[in-house]
């Protein structure tokens, strides 16, 4: 029989706390260069995580999402400074300034007054016109094009705005814009992910081990979106941009660290799929954009000048330093020079393009050094998010993970 003490400390072993799961990979223009995962994937099941296991990688679906639109702009089925009213069959006006366009290039940018005060989580059979009547959706301070404020309700809009340009349902749509094209097994709320990838899916854990998200134990959910009102789920009743939340485009891209990488590398190359031998882009490589396509992506738009816009998050709160200061159409510039400004978790004072995540107990991050030609990818699952960065808004888990970098 076991001591007293003895049962007491295997009870307490048993009863502590996984300790966060983390996923790091380093790459340069060529390819990966290192990965690190430590921690579960799922602890039920005691699964170790990868890279190569997808997560719900939060606003990082956002560059994504960025990436579509510039192709079907390549296309011709879009343009950036074009009213949305256009494509969406409605029209998108702000109810103070109905005589200012809302364009892409605006809801790209988070400067098209749209807050998500009234909601952004709509089950399938409403639609979005119904949300934009609601008062709370609006600034009512600001017009479009003069305050930049992150919302995750443009892209919804986005979403449907692609839809109503080409007949196509967003899921599929991002497929055959992105992520086939990339060769990546990557896909919106599960609806279009293999059997193969549902059981490698990460489980989302606050930092007190809660499940908060994909805890799928290797079946596609019943339900890919938020069913409607009644708890129906019929997807046949879709209809193209009539509610661009469906499947998630802020936020709901599960997609693997790895996979990441590789859309990194297009933003290094310059839109190339290939890069040469010494780093750069191989002569005839085949191309996912234009240059000019990666520029107007990357260059910031908006820089915060202390008066023209939120400097973060409004569901996560004030960081007490500015986490936003520079962005462009659906990506984020770090080390901003002002002091203000806390958006520098490598603490180098490099500048570096990309997007930060955060939803459900995970915090996740792209970012690009073009200039040395190096980026890394990473998520972190169930960490403390009670304490801030001692150099930036970012948390201090995040700054660790990348000290190494």
């Amino acid at each position: 029989m076991l001591a007293l003490g003895a049962l007491l400390t295997a009870s307490s072993i048993a009863a502590a706390p996984h300790p966060p799961a983390s996923v790091k990979v380093t790459f340069d223009r060529a390819g990966v260069l290192d990965v690190r995962a430590e921690g579960l994937a799922d602890r039920a099941n005691g699964r170790a995580l990868s890279a190569d296991d997808p997560v719900r990688i939060a606003s990082i679906s956002k560059l994504v999402v960025g990436l579509g639109v510039m192709r079907l702009v390549e296309s011709g089925v879009l343009d950036l400074d074009r009213d949305v009213s256009t494509w969406l069959g409605w029209s998108l006006r702000h109810p103070r300034h109905p005589q200012v366009p809302i364009t892409l290039r605006l809801l790209l940018s988070h400067r098209s007054s749209i807050t998500d005060a009234a909601g952004y989580v709509i089950p399938y059979d409403a639609s979005l016109q119904d949300k934009l009547v609601d008062p709370g959706a609006w600034d009512a301070e600001h017009a479009p094009g003069t305050f930049f404020r992150y919302t995750n309700l443009n892209f919804p809009l986005i979403a449907s705005v692609m839809e109503r340009a080409t007949g196509e349902r967003f899921d599929g749509l991002t497929q055959r814009l992105v992520l086939k094209p990339l060769g990546l097994q990557a896909c919106f709320n599960w609806a279009s992910c293999s059997p193969a990838s549902i059981e490698r899916a990460v489980v989302l854990y606050d930092a007190k081990g809660a499940v908060q998200a994909d805890d799928l134990r290797g079946s596609a959910p019943a339900c890919p979106v938020v069913p409607a009102a009644d708890g129906q789920c019929d997807l046949t009743r879709w209809q193209a941009g009539r509610n661009g939340a469906m499947f998630s485009p802020q936020g709901g891209l599960r997609i693997s660290a790895r996979d990441l990488a590789r859309i990194g590398r297009i933003l290094l190359n310059d839109g190339a799929l290939d890069a040469g031998a010494h780093g750069g882009q191989a002569q005839g490589a085949e191309r996912f954009l234009r240059k000019e396509s990666i520029h107007t992506l990357i260059t910031p738009v908006w820089t915060y000048d202390g008066r023209n816009g939120e400097t973060f998050e409004a569901e996560s709160g004030d960081p007490g330093r500015a986490f936003f200061c520079r962005y462009g159409l659906a990506v984020q510039t770090l080390a901003t020079r002002d002091s203000n400004c806390g958006d520098d978790p490598f603490g180098d004072a490099m500048p570096r393009i990309g997007h930060a995540g955060e939803a459900y107990g995970l915090v996740s991050g792209l970012w690009i050094d073009r200039q040395s030609g190096h980026g890394v990818v990473y998520f972190i699952v169930g960490g403390d998010l009670g304490k801030k960065g001692a150099h930036s808004a970012f948390y201090a888990i995040e700054e660790q993970l990348l000290k190494s970098h």
